[in-house]
């Protein structure tokens, strides 16, 4: 949905805001250059920084969601998605009636991790997009865990190092509790903008009134 929205991680759009990283190391599109084995933190940092301000904090709301909201409208609903990028709440969908399971490009967290809680990172990322400079950060603005002094990650699912932190099984409770709530009656499943980016979530629908799903720490 969101590269439906004019917000692709390649092309014109990736050249306007990665054109130095682009000529230094090759990378293509954002989505190659998260996973790319920076040198320095300074540098990841510079990375990341550019690429949650430009995906999380300054892209406006997409055509597709704010759509999808009027469709909607005063109906009953509940949106699970793997997207990061904020999206559905910035269009207006209800905070309540959302489920991130795949993280948030606004959250980090400790990258061992030593506890299980994230952290709000606007501050630092604007402080960080706007101080940077040849590709780097200033050190002292490395993000390091207030708990164990690690450096800190996004709040990404990317591997087994995910933090579920309170918000994230406390929106997998309401989740569970909207489906429980409807057993019976007749509701609409929509699957949209599904995409290969991210780990797939699949959800069988059994019946009207059952559903399964295959999500991390969720029973099966």
């Amino acid at each position: 949905m969101s590269t439906s929205a004019c917000m692709a991680y390649d092309g014109e759009r990736f050249e306007k805001n990665f054109a130095d990283f682009q000529k230094k190391y090759g990378i293509r599109d954002m989505y190659s250059g998260g996973f790319y084995p920076y040198d320095t933190l300074e540098e990841y940092w510079a990375w990341w920084s550019r690429q949650i301000y430009v995906n999380r904090y300054t892209a406006g709301v997409g055509k597709p969601y704010a759509d999808l909201l009027t469709i909607i409208g005063n109906k009953d609903y509940f949106v699970i998605t793997t997207n990061v990028d904020h999206q559905f709440q910035l269009a207006g969908f209800d905070k309540q009636r959302l489920f991130y399971t795949q993280g948030d490009y606004g959250l980090w967290q400790c990258s061992k991790p030593c506890h299980d809680k994230t952290y709000d990172n606007e501050a630092q990322v604007r402080r960080m997009v706007s101080e940077q400079r040849d590709m780097k950060i200033p050190t002292e603005l490395v993000p390091k865990c207030p708990v164990c002094g690690a450096p800190m990650t996004m709040n990404l699912r990317c591997d087994d190092t995910f933090v579920q932190d309170k918000g994230w099984y406390a929106a997998a409770k309401r989740y569970n509790d909207f489906i429980h709530r409807h057993e019976g009656l007749r509701v609409l499943f929509l699957e949209l903008g599904v995409g290969a980016n991210t780990p797939v979530i699949v959800i069988s629908l059994m019946s009207v009134n059952s559903v399964i799903y295959d999500i991390k720490s969720l029973s099966p």
